[in-house]
């Protein structure tokens, strides 16, 4: 078995970066200058090809990831441009799962953003290679610099410089090629397009010493170049070339590109940069996962026929095609009508239609989708995100994908009775697309509650309801996803025996509750000796512990709390798994109480930017909010403040901002951790919002 050719001309890139770094703008020119479209959109005035939805177009920001195809230099490119807002995070989290490689996008302004650090860890867990691009290098108070220096500090990363801009801000006229050793101009026109000539003499130099940097810092971490540095040899640009890729291959270097997408200056390096440095299929190492049968580890690889290995990232409803399903093939291949195992789920599934996505746009795939391609199913019912799908005779399962959990929550019910089946089914399928929007039903006050990863995600799902499913929704206002916890050990037990004449209920358990790590979820450990309890009945004691772990004493999910089931006992005849449910249920919710249950809420890290003259108001209306201020930095012409801040304090804070800097200033706001809710908002806020 070995890849085919075409295999080894394919790169799967994702666009990542800060909201608005320019990530878009970079993917419509890299649409453009590959033929894929002959007229650039724009961010800003809604026509961008990959922002194709409403509320993107409205709101000028990409809200779900879009995939499409292009062509450079024989080379197959498949990208997939994500979003930039944390309320969006899963979109790049199951993107970066199944690329191979990522361009991540910098604005030369701000440098290292708080979203830029956030999707460069998701980019490392997944270990997956990338080069960068400096982005708005023509824009006043770009520092090119300052930006490398916040790379290597904050991002705890290599950068090494390949390109040396010429000029600065609106006078950048082009760039040196550091590798190559010549200078490529910007055409002055919108076109943008590039020539290449001998370095001038008055850039020579600086682009010498630029050069002798960029040698000894691949010197550090690839062993031929040090051996011909320290030899003092001449080196060739095909062999820095070789030399760059190993680097960013192993993720012990990332090369820096610099230039002004919205200016068209810059983007066909960065297509050289793809094809030149970042993997293809065969580049990475096997795909990892355990066979089904007998649970050993095992590794498929890159080749057509090799045994199917697909994993579906991404489930999308579709009001033409009905639902449609974004995989990764990673090894085998697939082709209309085939039969496959849904592994995750054990259950077959047919593949029905194959499409290729560009941005909403479809194109039928007649033939097969090879390894290494991503590609789109119609008609797999029962696949959702993270599902592994592989062949029949050769089951597999990889990894799936892990998402963070929602943070903000709201109470919605449909208008009229018209809108009750249809509110029910809108938002199963909007919780088939988004893993991070999860529906629950309040037990107490029977009203339907959505969760989600803040106060912009939750109102783009509201509009989605209303113009894309037709329903018409009463909306609450928001709150907060609390959760309980418990303070210190306690064990306590729990009996639940009924006797009614004829063969009763008996189940009898005794358990241990203390506090686990902060982050770390609950567990639940059974040191049950000499056969107390049946092991039949030991399960039904987990899920009776679970059960109340999931409504607490307050009202709502309890957290980080480790349970170890200790002892009990049983009745030949009138043990159940009912009883022992029941038993493990009221040992946990009076542990609950021994144990000095505490609430926690959801603490966020916030970046604020706006223009000098707004600090003081904007701080002052920050530790109104009980923030604690971190630090505030004045970066030129702009102020950056960053604090922690209780999530149940800042509903409405996009509005407030608005106004304190009459609309010039912009934030950005993350999950951070858990902490303890102080006495006197419990014995408020939480009283009036929960009835407790």
């Amino acid at each position: 078995m070995k890849p085919s050719s075409s295999l080894r001309k394919t790169r799967n890139i994702g666009i990542i970066a800060h909201i608005d770094a320019g990530k878009t703008t970079v993917t419509e020119r890299i649409l453009y200058y590959t033929g894929r479209i002959h007229r650039t959109g724009e961010v800003h005035d809604g026509s961008a090809t990959m922002d194709w939805m409403d509320q993107e177009r409205e709101r000028g920001i990409t809200i779900t990831a879009a995939a499409t195809t292009c062509f450079w230099d024989d080379h197959r490119i498949n990208i997939i441009d994500t979003p930039g807002h944390v309320d969006f995070t899963a979109e790049v989290e199951r993107s970066l799962r199944v690329l191979d490689g990522g361009v991540v996008v910098f604005d030369a302004v701000a440098g290292v953003q708080p979203q830029s650090e956030t999707v460069w860890r998701q980019a490392s867990r997944y270990r997956v290679p990338r080069i960068c691009f400096v982005n708005k290098m023509d824009r006043r108070g770009a520092n090119l610099q300052r930006t490398i220096e916040m790379i290597r500090d904050r991002l705890g990363a290599n950068p090494i410089l390949i390109q040396l801009p010429v000029g600065s801000e609106s006078d950048l006229a082009g760039v040196v090629d550091l590798v190559k050793m010549e200078m490529i101009t910007f055409a002055p026109d919108a076109d943008g397009s590039r020539t290449f000539g001998p370095v001038p003499s008055d850039q020579m130099d600086l682009a010498l010493a630029a050069r002798a940097h960029m040698i000894e810092a691949l010197a550090d971490v690839d062993d031929s170049i040090a051996n011909a540095y320290l030899d003092d040899e001449e080196i060739a640009a095909e062999t820095l070339t070789s030399a760059i890729r190993r680097a960013t291959l192993s993720n012990s270097a990332v090369p820096v590109f610099v230039g002004a997408a919205l200016r068209n200056k810059g983007i066909e390096a960065v297509l050289d940069g793809v094809i030149a440095y970042l993997p293809s299929p065969t580049d990475v190492p096997p795909v990892e996962g355990f066979d089904t049968k007998t649970d050993e580890a095992i590794t498929r690889p890159a080749y057509d026929d090799a045994p199917l290995a697909a994993l579906a990232f991404k489930i999308v409803s579709d009001p033409f095609s009905g639902r449609l399903a974004y995989f990764r093939v990673y090894s085998g291949s697939i082709s209309p009508g085939d039969h496959v195992l849904n592994s995750t789920r054990n259950g077959r599934e047919r593949i029905g239609r194959l499409l290729r996505m560009h941005a909403d746009k479809r194109e039928q795939v007649t033939g097969t989708v090879h390894a290494g391609e991503i590609a789109v199913a119609v008609g797999l019912k029962n696949t959702f995100t993270g599902d592994t799908l592989c062949s029949r005779d050769h089951p597999i399962l990889l990894e799936s994908i892990s998402f963070p959990t929602p943070v903000a929550e709201r109470a919605i019910e449909p208008k009229g009775r018209s809108d009750e089946e249809k509110m029910s089914e809108a938002l199963a399928r909007l919780g088939d697309e988004d893993p991070t929007f999860q529906v629950s039903s309040d037990p107490e006050t029977g009203q339907t509650l959505i969760a989600g990863m803040g106060e912009l995600h939750l109102e783009v799902i509201i509009d989605r309801l209303r113009r894309d499913f037709g329903v018409h929704a009463s909306v609450g206002a928001p709150q907060v996803a609390y959760r309980g916890t418990v303070a210190r050990v306690a064990e306590s037990e729990g009996k639940f025996i009924r006797q009614t004449g004829g063969r009763g209920q008996y189940g009898h358990v005794k358990l241990r509750i203390e506090p686990s790590e902060r982050g770390s979820g609950n567990s639940f450990t059974r040191k049950i000796v000499g056969g107390a309890i049946p092991n039949e009945y030991l399960g039904a004691v987990e899920i009776g512990v679970n059960n109340a772990l999931a409504s607490g004493p307050h009202g709502y999910p309890m957290t980080d709390v480790a349970v170890t089931l200790l002892d009990g006992s049983y009745h030949e005849v009138d043990s159940s798994d009912i009883a022992f449910q029941m038993a493990g249920s009221i040992a946990a919710r009076e542990a609950f109480l021994k144990a000095a249950s505490l609430v926690l809420e959801p603490v966020m890290l916030l970046e604020a930017v706006a223009p000098e003259q707004y600090m003081g108001e904007i701080v002052a209306n920050l530790a109104s909010k009980n923030a604690n201020i971190n630090s505030a930095e004045t970066d030129g012409a702009e102020v950056v403040v960053k604090v922690i801040v209780p999530l149940a304090n800042m509903f409405g804070y996009a509005g407030e901002l608005r106004s304190l800097t009459q609309g010039r200033g912009t934030f950005t706001m993350e999950f951070s951790h858990y902490q303890k809710v102080a006495a006197s908002k419990l014995e408020s806020e939480l009283a009036t919002s929960f009835g407790s």
